[in-house]
Protein backbone atom coordinates (compact mmCIF):
# COMPACT_ATOMS: atom_id res chain seq x y z
CA UNK A 1 0.00 0.00 0.00
CA UNK A 2 2.87 2.36 0.77
CA UNK A 3 4.17 1.91 -2.80
CA UNK A 4 0.80 2.90 -4.23
CA UNK A 5 0.66 5.96 -1.95
CA UNK A 6 4.16 7.00 -3.05
CA UNK A 7 3.25 6.67 -6.74
CA UNK A 8 0.11 8.74 -6.25
CA UNK A 9 2.03 11.35 -4.31
CA UNK A 10 4.81 11.57 -6.92
CA UNK A 11 2.73 11.48 -10.11
CA UNK A 12 -0.52 13.24 -9.25
CA UNK A 13 -0.85 16.49 -7.42
CA UNK A 14 -3.13 15.19 -4.65
CA UNK A 15 -3.39 16.47 -1.11
CA UNK A 16 -3.06 13.19 0.81
CA UNK A 17 -4.33 14.84 3.99
CA UNK A 18 -7.75 15.19 2.38
CA UNK A 19 -8.04 11.42 1.86
CA UNK A 20 -9.43 9.66 4.92
CA UNK A 21 -8.38 6.10 4.28
CA UNK A 22 -6.46 4.19 1.63
CA UNK A 23 -7.64 0.72 0.66
CA UNK A 24 -7.45 -1.69 -2.20
CA UNK A 25 -10.41 -1.92 -4.59
CA UNK A 26 -13.30 -3.81 -3.10
CA UNK A 27 -16.35 -5.61 -4.36
CA UNK A 28 -19.66 -6.71 -2.94
CA UNK A 29 -20.03 -10.13 -1.43
CA UNK A 30 -23.43 -11.63 -0.72
CA UNK A 31 -24.06 -13.54 2.50
CA UNK A 32 -27.03 -14.85 4.39
CA UNK A 33 -27.56 -15.66 8.03
CA UNK A 34 -29.82 -18.63 8.71
CA UNK A 35 -31.36 -20.46 11.69
CA UNK A 36 -32.77 -17.41 13.45
CA UNK A 37 -36.37 -17.12 14.59
CA UNK A 38 -38.48 -14.55 12.69
CA UNK A 39 -40.08 -13.45 15.98
CA UNK A 40 -38.55 -12.52 19.32
CA UNK A 41 -40.24 -15.21 21.43
CA UNK A 42 -40.80 -13.23 24.63
CA UNK A 43 -42.49 -10.25 22.96
CA UNK A 44 -43.73 -11.80 19.70
CA UNK A 45 -42.12 -8.87 17.84
CA UNK A 46 -40.58 -9.30 14.40
CA UNK A 47 -36.80 -9.46 14.18
CA UNK A 48 -35.76 -6.08 12.80
CA UNK A 49 -32.71 -4.96 10.86
CA UNK A 50 -31.74 -2.59 13.68
CA UNK A 51 -31.77 -5.48 16.16
CA UNK A 52 -29.67 -7.64 13.83
CA UNK A 53 -27.23 -4.76 13.17
CA UNK A 54 -26.78 -4.31 16.91
CA UNK A 55 -26.03 -8.02 17.31
CA UNK A 56 -23.56 -7.98 14.39
CA UNK A 57 -21.82 -4.92 15.81
CA UNK A 58 -21.34 -6.71 19.13
CA UNK A 59 -20.12 -9.96 17.55
CA UNK A 60 -16.33 -10.07 17.30
CA UNK A 61 -16.26 -11.88 13.92
CA UNK A 62 -17.84 -8.80 12.29
CA UNK A 63 -15.21 -6.34 13.55
CA UNK A 64 -13.62 -5.80 10.11
CA UNK A 65 -16.80 -6.31 8.07
CA UNK A 66 -18.44 -3.30 6.40
CA UNK A 67 -22.05 -3.57 5.28
CA UNK A 68 -22.78 -2.28 1.78
CA UNK A 69 -26.51 -1.81 2.16
CA UNK A 70 -29.43 -2.28 4.48
CA UNK A 71 -30.09 -5.78 5.83
CA UNK A 72 -32.98 -7.66 4.29
CA UNK A 73 -34.96 -10.07 6.49
CA UNK A 74 -37.48 -12.57 5.13
CA UNK A 75 -39.30 -15.64 6.38
CA UNK A 76 -37.62 -18.83 5.16
CA UNK A 77 -41.00 -20.40 4.32
CA UNK A 78 -44.35 -18.62 4.58
CA UNK A 79 -45.70 -20.84 7.38
CA UNK A 80 -42.36 -21.08 9.20
CA UNK A 81 -40.92 -19.20 12.16
CA UNK A 82 -37.42 -19.24 10.65
CA UNK A 83 -35.83 -16.11 9.15
CA UNK A 84 -33.15 -15.57 6.54
CA UNK A 85 -31.11 -12.39 6.83
CA UNK A 86 -29.48 -11.26 3.59
CA UNK A 87 -26.43 -9.02 3.91
CA UNK A 88 -24.06 -7.42 1.42
CA UNK A 89 -20.53 -6.71 2.59
CA UNK A 90 -17.45 -5.05 1.15
CA UNK A 91 -14.50 -7.37 0.70
CA UNK A 92 -11.19 -7.54 -1.08
CA UNK A 93 -11.02 -9.38 -4.39
CA UNK A 94 -9.42 -12.32 -2.62
CA UNK A 95 -12.50 -12.58 -0.33
CA UNK A 96 -10.13 -12.80 2.62
CA UNK A 97 -12.53 -11.17 5.08
CA UNK A 98 -15.50 -13.26 3.98
CA UNK A 99 -13.52 -16.50 4.21
CA UNK A 100 -13.11 -15.88 7.93
CA UNK A 101 -16.87 -15.65 8.54
CA UNK A 102 -18.48 -17.99 5.95
CA UNK A 103 -19.80 -21.16 7.63
CA UNK A 104 -19.05 -19.57 10.99
CA UNK A 105 -21.73 -19.78 13.64
CA UNK A 106 -22.53 -17.49 16.54
CA UNK A 107 -25.27 -17.13 19.11
CA UNK A 108 -28.17 -14.68 18.85
CA UNK A 109 -30.29 -14.98 21.97
CA UNK A 110 -30.95 -18.73 22.30
CA UNK A 111 -30.34 -19.47 18.59
CA UNK A 112 -27.16 -20.68 16.96
CA UNK A 113 -27.06 -18.94 13.57
CA UNK A 114 -24.82 -19.71 10.60
CA UNK A 115 -23.34 -17.38 7.98
CA UNK A 116 -23.45 -18.75 4.46
CA UNK A 117 -22.23 -17.51 1.11
CA UNK A 118 -24.89 -16.98 -1.53
CA UNK A 119 -25.47 -15.62 -5.00
CA UNK A 120 -26.94 -12.17 -5.39
CA UNK A 121 -30.48 -11.96 -4.09
CA UNK A 122 -33.07 -10.19 -6.21
CA UNK A 123 -34.47 -8.57 -3.06
CA UNK A 124 -31.25 -6.71 -2.22
CA UNK A 125 -30.38 -3.64 -4.23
Amino acid sequence: MSIIIKIIKDTINVNLDSIENFHLPKFKLYLKIVSLSYYVKTTNILVTSSLVKKVLKNTHIFNDIILVSKLWIIKAISNSDSAIIWINVWDLQSSSKAKTIINHSFIVRQYIVIIQSTNISSGIS
